[in-house]
């Protein structure tokens, strides 16, 4: 029913007349002169114009201001190279609650499933895709697999990861949720296998999993070949072993996981892990984030 016949109505009911309220004044005459008539609609319409444009500069003020995602429940699926210092996923729903933040912060529900030498095939991926089973009610939104370290580097090895990468993105779909690879570094001196030209094996074996498995792929390993490339000495790994990541390495691959789950941007993000990170090596992070994703998509177009 209309605004215009539910007050017809109401006026019904208290006994007044329709046409005296919507029509004609019946009162008294209140007709000016006909020039006072038009200066006075002249400034009628440009106070009501006024008026509009004010509204419309504050809708555009709240559009502007408004920061917020329905892309909140994420899986993380892998090993040691996630949960080393304090957990890859707490990184990076950090990061979404800061660059979101007219999503309440207790929307996002992050988690991470990791067991430590694991391979892909390791995790018991139907259960936890169950609803419930894990202290998530809803279904995943988004699932991301990592795989082990070593498995690019054999042929047994790698094509058992693109099958099971393949199996598990099939699962992940079934689920709604859209399947994602985070694609491993390379390790450094002094792992006892450290090789230039790993970096190289372990990309083309994740490209070639992410289209066999129509999965996306998070180009985390890309990103520290581009850091180490412009900046050699700027370590990445865990000095102990050359191959976990120290801090920044999990804040660099934060930042790409962020990037390919949002397609979003870093600019004015301040994370900094609380201080612990300085600014200057956050930027300095961000930014190889933020190019190394563009190149990949670039490539992958």
């Amino acid at each position: 029913m209309s605004l215009r016949a539910r007050a017809s109505q109401r006026l019904k009911r208290e006994g007044r007349s329709h046409q005296s309220n919507w029509g004609q004044y019946s009162g008294p005459s209140l007709r000016l002169p006909v020039d006072q008539r038009k200066g006075h609609q002249r400034l009628v319409f440009r106070g009501l114009s006024l008026s509009l444009m004010a509204v419309a500069s504050l809708l555009l003020g709240v559009s502007a201001l408004a920061q917020e995602t329905g892309l909140t429940r994420v899986l993380f699926v892998g090993n040691s190279y996630l949960y080393y210092n304090d957990s890859l996923h707490n990184h990076v729903e950090r990061m979404a609650q800061e660059r979101f933040p007219d999503t309440p912060s207790g929307d996002f529900q992050f988690k991470s499933a990791t067991i430590g030498g694991a391979r892909l095939k390791h995790h018991n991926l139907d259960w936890l895709l169950r609803p419930g089973q894990i202290g998530v009610d809803l279904p995943f939104q988004a699932v991301i697999m990592q795989g082990g370290s070593f498995e690019p580097l054999t042929d047994e090895t790698r094509a058992e990861f693109i099958d099971t990468a393949v199996a598990n993105a099939n699962k992940v779909r079934e689920a709604g949720a859209k399947p994602m690879l985070y694609m491993t570094h390379a390790y450094v001196p002094p792992h006892r296998r450290a090789d230039k030209a790993m970096i190289s094996v372990i990309s083309e074996t994740y490209i070639d999993a992410g289209q066999a498995a129509s999965a996306a792929v998070i180009p985390v390993g890309l990103a520290f070949e581009r850091s180490y490339k412009e900046s050699p000495d700027f370590s990445l790994h865990a000095d102990f072993d050359g191959t976990h990541p120290n801090l920044r390495g999990t804040y660099l691959g934060a930042c790409v996981v962020f990037l390919s789950l949002y397609d979003d941007d870093l600019t004015n993000l301040s994370y900094d892990y609380f201080g612990r990170l300085p600014q200057s090596e956050v930027h300095f992070l961000q930014r190889i984030a933020k190019e190394t994703v563009a190149a990949f998509i670039n490539r992958s177009q």
